[in-house]
């Protein structure tokens, strides 16, 4: 079902804040979810698939490296690249996350840390959909601290032209099994590293993590490295130090502040249709005075949440945004989402827990998006941190 947006989803006019231009931009990706995602979704989910051909549909939407300028990619603002990320996680959030890995991840860290020939290699077919990337951080013991990794590249050979060989495993990691290129995180006798790895190299081993009871429609994988060979070329040159790849991961944290809010206003606009329609104790549901407090309290949390995300974008659109910010927009509206889309499903019922309706696999999803680009515990510590001006990680 096609939800638009009316007065009962914007109480507070949030869209007299927003441009021509951007407002152009949330139609055009709205109407792509209304089209292709949402008549689908279900039936993806419930198969554990995700479509690969959306790729280049989602290149020629122009949200693959969004946010990026050059190189072919779209060279949008933050804010805009916000608004697409909503809209598509209104659809479902493996599908926003795609969109993230692919952009927010591995396309960023070769515009922030390839090299010329890098970026002239990859960019532009990354931007249309042609070739799917992977960001490799995470591993089966490093998770939420990515700074105790075991994955090694070694040096191959002496001199300034000698290669790499790297060995190790890497867990959760987004679109391996579909990607063309890794970009893999490693230990260096100089520091952690960063590599990028074609996925058919000898020695890499990729399997989907399965079965999943969220995000049902994107793909994790696991990734083995046995003495995978690769030339000097492969190292991005600029990645020197973990802080490189958290620069990527606070782009895919700010694409999660508006993702999640697209979720909420989905499952409440699923609630909401429902209770107008669904008659119990002789009135529509939407008459009972504790139906209208839990739609008022979702709407109150998704007004709230869109304008922090909002007032996030335009501090990154101004350059004045730092992590501690999109630390607590994750950690707040992850949060406040997944209670909506719970608060929703309580609304529908019985029904409620069928693919029919969005609120069920919205809370589901979300608690991988809760998961994943830093736990609410690691947030809370680094906004901890920045507060007190004390560590609490060790």
């Amino acid at each position: 079902m096609s939800h638009s947006t009316t007065n009962s989803t914007d109480i507070l006019e949030l869209d007299s804040l927003l441009t021509d231009e951007e407002l152009e931009v949330r139609e055009r990706v709205r109407d792509f979810t209304d089209q292709r995602i949402r008549p689908n979704i279900a039936r993806w989910y419930n198969n554990g698939e995700f479509p690969p051909e959306l790729a280049l549909e989602l290149g020629e939407l122009g949200v693959l490296g969004m946010h990026l300028h050059g190189y072919g990619c779209p060279g949008r603002s933050a804010v805009e690249y916000g608004l697409a990320a909503l809209e598509l996680e209104a659809g479902d959030s493996g599908i926003r996350t795609f969109v993230s890995v692919q952009g927010s991840l591995a396309m960023t860290a070769i515009r922030k840390w390839g090299s010329e020939e890098q970026r002239q290699q990859y960019l532009p077919r990354m931007a249309a959909g042609e070739l799917i990337g992977s960001f490799a951080l995470t591993e089966p013991s490093a998770g939420s601290d990515p700074s105790s990794m075991t994955t090694a590249a070694t040096r191959d050979g002496a001199g300034e032209g000698s290669g790499w060989v790297l060995n190790g495993a890497k867990r959760w990691i987004g679109l391996a099994s579909i990607a063309d290129v890794l970009v893999v995180w490693a230990v260096t006798e100089d520091g952690i590293r960063g590599f990028l790895v074609p996925a058919d190299t000898p020695g890499v081993t990729i399997t989907p993590i399965e079965p999943k009871l969220s995000l049902r429609a994107s793909i994790q994988c696991d990734i083995k490295l046995d003495g995978v060979r690769l030339g000097s070329e492969a190292q991005l040159p600029g990645a020197v130090g973990l802080r490189a790849a958290l620069s990527c991961l606070n782009e895919a944290r700010y694409g999660i502040v508006w993702g999640s809010m697209g979720a909420a206003r989905d499952s409440y606009l699923a609630a909401l249709d429902y209770a107008l329609n669904r008659t119990q104790f002789g009135k529509l549901l939407a008459s009972h005075q504790v139906t209208q407090e839990k739609l008022v309290n979702m709407l109150t949390e998704i007004q709230k949440g869109t304008l922090l995300a909002l007032h996030l974008g335009r501090l990154k659109d101004s350059g004045r945004l730092k992590p501690e910010q999109i630390s607590l927009g994750k950690l707040n509206n992850v949060r406040e989402a997944i209670e909506v889309a719970r608060q929703a499903r309580t609304i529908l019922g019985a029904n409620g827990i069928t693919l029919e309706h969005s609120p069920m696999r919205h809370a589901a999803n979300l608690e991988s998006v809760r998961t994943y680009e830093g736990t609410d515990e690691v947030h809370t510590l680094a906004i901890g941190q920045h507060i007190t001006g004390i560590s609490a990680f060790r």
